[in-house]
């Protein structure tokens, strides 16, 4: 059944203090994540403590990533093109091939940063190649539009056409998760169905939304009422059944890494409460415990 893995997202920084926490909870992967720098963290010595922790537990390390703007370098991103450099290069050390985070962007619109997306980012994948990592970019707006934005530009459907466009290199994917889809009122299932058919979709995050439609009816997306909130998966409006159904079809054998953090009502001293709960539900929506076939 781990064919495709349930695990959760983990700080980095902590992230040797926070998984032997995590592990009797039953997590199958976990995705080390650092915001906008690695920072002073020595990656090798972090990785081996990691592994040391989950070796003899059936566990993997899904990802590394670094969120940030690397593209701009600007203020507080200065470090983030230089992390990823880190993470490919210390990917290996983990156990893992795929490096992920945001494209970054450039000031002003999606297509006004395709440029400076293909130059970064073909030099990044060349390195990544060489070591046999993959990159993957989460879909996460940071409240950004077509427009404009500060973070990133893997949102929507028709910029990853254009990146993939302007960069066709095999090792270059998405990070999926359909929270953010339906952030923006898309709906995710037919969106998966044809990325996952792609190849495309590198690793998946475990985080769904709740869209209140009648608020949305009656206020619209602009008013002063609250529409969609982030949820934990077993809690929002998304048939997670569906989801594994439509990326085993397409062969996938990532994992789907929960990223909490975020749910209105299971935070605080109810956050592992929640992620738990949807650790135990993503595991009854991918068919449960294996059980054998009679033999004759």
């Amino acid at each position: 059944m781990k064919n495709i893995r349930i695990g959760t997202l983990v700080g980095g920084g902590t992230a040797d203090k926070v998984i032997p926490q995590l592990i009797p909870h039953g997590f199958e992967s976990f995705a080390l994540t650092f915001w906008q720098s690695t920072g002073g963290a020595d990656l090798y010595e972090l990785a081996k403590r990691v592994r040391d922790q989950i070796e003899g537990h059936d566990i993997a390390i899904s990802a590394i990533g670094v969120f940030g703007n690397p593209l701009t370098g600007a203020g507080d991103n200065a470090d983030t093109l230089a992390s990823w450099e880190r993470l490919i290069d210390a990917a290996e050390a983990f156990g893992t091939n795929l490096v992920n985070g945001f494209t970054g962007r450039m000031p002003g619109s999606i297509d006004e940063s395709m440029t400076r997306y293909a130059e970064v980012f073909g030099e990044l994948a060349k390195r990544a190649e060489a070591r046999g990592v993959r990159l993957a970019f989460e879909n996460c707006d940071m409240g950004g539009t077509w427009k404009g934005g500060e973070w990133n530009i893997a949102h929507n459907p028709t910029a990853w056409e254009m990146m993939f466009n302007a960069l066709p290199a095999d090792n270059i994917g998405l990070q999926w998760e359909p929270c953010h889809q339906m952030v923006s009122l898309i709906d995710p299932i037919p969106q998966l169905r044809k990325w996952a058919s792609t190849g495309k979709i590198f690793n998946v995050h475990g985080k769904d939304a709740t869209i209140a439609w009648d608020v949305v009816k009656e206020y619209g997306i602009h008013g002063p009422r609250e529409f969609v909130w982030h949820r934990t998966p077993g809690f929002g409006d998304t048939n997670w059944t569906d989801i594994i159904s439509i990326l085993r079809q397409a062969g996938y054998t990532g994992s789907i890494d929960i990223e909490g953090w975020h749910d209105p009502v299971y935070k605080d001293e109810l956050e592992m409460t929640g992620q738990v709960h949807g650790l135990n539900y993503l595991k009854r929506c991918r068919g449960g415990d294996f059980v054998p076939n009679p033999i004759v």
